[in-house]
């Protein structure tokens, strides 16, 4: 199956990402819907870590379409046994679930009750608007804290996490130094959720820091760098410290007017962060949600 603008990258060695959007132009649907509007105008990836016969997947991107493109890629590569594992609960990285209903699908329990509340609506296109996600296939195999797989003789440590949303789970390459990330960081500014938990988040990138990552690869990220073998240590450094920015954002709230260019310009002039347009958004409905204490469901 040819999806007109997905990219297929090898960061690493038997790492692929599955890239789409941040195109000009590009419309996934012509009305308003959360694909374009949420992902494709940042640009999403999903990825797949292959060893011989076998592949563990990281999400199954915005659409099923997407899906089936990923699992056709592997399979042409001679992969006969998939496991998915779904990185969190919004829309954008649980859509392609069908193409793998046949699979383990694992993912933490927090992710789990999220899809069971929210399927319904899930399935009728209600959450988050169109287009549906229909039939919802949920995860079969569920953990909490930590679970340790093993990809062709590699361990693959599943870390549950909060950053972004409550129910995050980071993937962890012991042997190799490399965490995929999900959307616990996104280049070039998080995408908050729940202003109320943005200490916890400052408490779980500590955490994630004393992995000890080498090379980190977001879901949300310029593809230009994912290509090139992932995100250096500094891109945990850039995240706490815009984080700590919205936190002191109440108490001086006249810093709202600074552009975001400086918020971050240090990461940006050493190379940690990338600029890309589409963060202006973002950034103000961060401040918005920051200043207002007003959570949002995505």
């Amino acid at each position: 199956m040819h999806i007109q603008h997905l990219r297929v990258l090898e960061p690493a060695p038997g790492i692929f990402a599955y890239c789409d959007g941040r195109v000009p132009g590009q419309r996934f649907m012509t009305a308003p819907n959360w694909v374009d509007e949420g992902a494709l105008s940042l640009g999403i990836a999903a990825y797949a870590l292959v060893r011989g016969e076998e592949a563990l997947v990281y999400d199954p991107h915005v659409s099923t379409d997407h899906a089936r493109a990923m699992r056709a890629h592997l399979a042409g590569l001679g992969v006969q046994r998939f496991t998915l594992v779904l990185s969190h609960h919004h829309l954008d990285h649980i859509a392609g679930t069908e193409a793998f209903a046949d699979c383990e699908i694992i993912a933490n329990a927090r992710t789990l009750a999220h899809l069971e509340r929210d399927g319904a609506a899930i399935e009728s296109g209600t959450l988050g608007g169109p287009p549906a996600i229909a039939p919802l296939v949920l995860p079969n195999r569920i953990f909490s804290g930590k679970m340790t797989l093993i990809l062709g003789g590699e361990p693959v440590e599943l870390i549950e996490t909060e950053i972004h949303s409550d129910d995050a789970t980071v993937v962890w390459l012991p042997s190799r130094r490399i965490l995929l990330a999900g959307d616990t960081l996104e280049d070039c500014v998080t995408y908050v959720v729940d202003p109320h938990r943005l200490s916890c988040h400052i408490e779980e990138i500590g955490r994630l820091r004393g992995l000890g990552a080498v090379s980190i690869l977001p879901n949300h990220g310029d593809p230009g760098v994912i290509a090139s073998g992932g995100y250096s240590p500094a891109f945990l450094d850039a995240t706490e410290d815009y984080i700590r920015w919205l936190i002191a954002l109440p108490n001086s709230p006249g810093r709202a007017t600074e552009p975001l260019q400086e918020v971050i310009g240090r990461w940006l002039d050493d190379g940690a962060l990338r600029w890309f347009d589409g963060y202006l958004a973002v950034h103000a409905q961060n401040m918005e949600r920051v200043l207002s204490g007003a959570d949002h469901e995505t």
